[in-house]
C-alpha cells in the first residue's frame, strides 16, 4: 500500500527515530514484518500495538471465520512468547490495561501476551474492534453480501463506498483513531489493542487513502501496526504508525476534511469530548 503515498501521508526517515535493532531471535511463527517494525520504534511515546489475533483454526474457503473459532495450540504459544519478547526487548512497559474485540480468540491473545510479559491486567472489550462496530452498522444488510462475495471484495467495496449497511470509510478510520486516542497509555508504555484482519486491513487502507487492496496487503495472524499520536488535541494531532518496516505520518485533520467533503457531519463520529467544532 505504500506505493499509494500522497501529500496527506508522509514517511519518516529512520535517522529521525531512536532506532534500535533487537538481538534476540523472533518467536517462532511471528510474521517477519514485526521485527523490522520493532527496529524503528521511537522512545518514550504513548505507544499502541493494534494487532490481529494470534493463529486460529482455519476458516471456510471464502474467508468467513466464525467468531467461535479458537486459537490453535501454536497460536497460544505464539501470543505468549510474543508478549514475553516485547516485554524483554523493548524500552517500553506493557504494564497497562489492554483493549480487545470481545471475541474469544482476541481476548485470549491479549491475555496470553500479558502472561508472557509476566502481567495480569484488565482487558476491556471494545465493540469498535469487532463487527458490527467499526465498519458495519446494519449486519442484516451487510452480512449476506460478505458471505456472497468474500472478505477481500467486501473490504474493497467498503473502501469504495459501494456497500450498504456500513459506515463511511473516513468515519470507520476516525472512530478507531479516536478510540486509541482516548485510551493512550502513559509515556514509555505500550498498550495492546487486539482485533481482526478485516478491521486492521480497512483501517490501514483508510490511513493510506486507498480504495482497493489485494491479498499482499492483508495482515497475517499476529501481525500489527505500532501507532502513536502527537501530544496535541485530537483534531490537531498527527497519527504516526509503523507498518511492515516503514514509518508513516497521517494528519488527522486530513481525514476529517475527507469526511466533511463526503457530506458527513462530525457529530456522527466517536470523537474525544474535548474536540470542539467551529
Amino acid at each position: 500500500m505504500s506505493k499509494y503515498l500522497n501529500n496527506t501521508l508522509s514517511k519518516i526517515s529512520a535517522d529521525k527515530l531512536a532506532s534500535h535493532t533487537p538481538s534476540a531471535p523472533a518467536p517462532s511463527h511471528l510474521p517477519d514484518s514485526m521485527i523490522s517494525s520493532v527496529s524503528l520504534l521511537p522512545e518514550n511515546k504513548r505507544l499502541i500495538l493494534f494487532t490481529r489475533h494470534s493463529l486460529r483454526e482455519r476458516s471456510d474457503g471464502n474467508g468467513f471465520a466464525s467468531y467461535q473459532l479458537p486459537l490453535t495450540p501454536k497460536g497460544r504459544i505464539l501470543a505468549k512468547s510474543w508478549g514475553r519478547w516485547l516485554s524483554g526487548h523493548l524500552p517500553y512497559s506493557l504494564d497497562v490495561d489492554s483493549i480487545s474485540s470481545p471475541i474469544g480468540r482476541c481476548i485470549d491473545t491479549a491475555q496470553l501476551m500479558q502472561e508472557g510479559a509476566g502481567l495480569r491486567r484488565d482487558i476491556t472489550h471494545q465493540s469498535l474492534l469487532v463487527e458490527p462496530g467499526s465498519l458495519v452498522t446494519e449486519p442484516e444488510i451487510a452480512n449476506p453480501v460478505f458471505k456472497e462475495i468474500g472478505v477481500l471484495n467486501f473490504i474493497n467495496r467498503f473502501l469504495q463506498g459501494n456497500l450498504e449497511g456500513t459506515k463511511n470509510t473516513y468515519q470507520g478510520g476516525l472512530d478507531i483513531l479516536s478510540l486509541f486516542y482516548q485510551n493512550q497509555p502513559q509515556h514509555g508504555h505500550l498498550m495492546l489493542a487486539v482485533s481482526h484482519d478485516t478491521l486492521l486491513s480497512a483501517f490501514l487502507a483508510v490511513m493510506f487513502d486507498v480504495v482497493e487492496i489485494d491479498w499482499n496487503d492483508w495482515p497475517k495472524m499476529m501481525e500489527g501496526v505500532f501507532l502513536w499520536f502527537d501530544d496535541k488535541p485530537f483534531d490537531q494531532a498527527s497519527a504516526h504508525f509503523i507498518w511492515r518496516g516503514q514509518v508513516y505520518t497521517r494528519p488527522i485533520s486530513s481525514l476529517l476534511d475527507g469526511y466533511r467533503a463526503a457530506g458527513y457531519h462530525p457529530s456522527k463520529l466517536l470523537l474525544p469530548p474535548e474536540v470542539q467544532w467551529n
